[in-house]
């Protein structure tokens, strides 16, 4: 058996982000859609990691860090507007969203 390659890394993180941008495209849910666009981040943490792997640079790790700090900040400021949008509408479906218009 032969090793993990950068292809091996990079085929795993395309079929993620595939998965995760078909959730957000095809869901209504708001939940579903931003656990899709979680998924999206992931992969591309994963091709920087292992971009950063390949050269033997920290770069790829260094950038992944700044990633996965970005993705909490909009998990907490999402899941924080998603809970507010379920209170005052009673739905969490995108298609019932229209606050703007008020």
């Amino acid at each position: 058996m032969g090793s993990l390659t950068l292809g091996h890394f990079l085929t795993v993180s395309a079929v993620l982000f595939v998965i995760g941008m078909l959730g957000v495209l095809t869901r209504r849910n708001v939940l579903i859609i931003f656990m899709s666009v979680e998924m999206m981040l992931n992969a591309v943490n994963l091709s920087l990691i292992a971009f950063g792997r390949y050269l033997d640079s920290m770069v790829g790790q260094v950038f992944a860090v700044f990633v996965i700090t970005i993705a909490a900040a909009e998990a907490a400021i999402g899941l924080g507007l998603i809970l507010v949008l379920a209170r005052r509408q009673d739905t969490v479906d995108v298609t019932s969203v229209n606050l703007l218009r008020e």
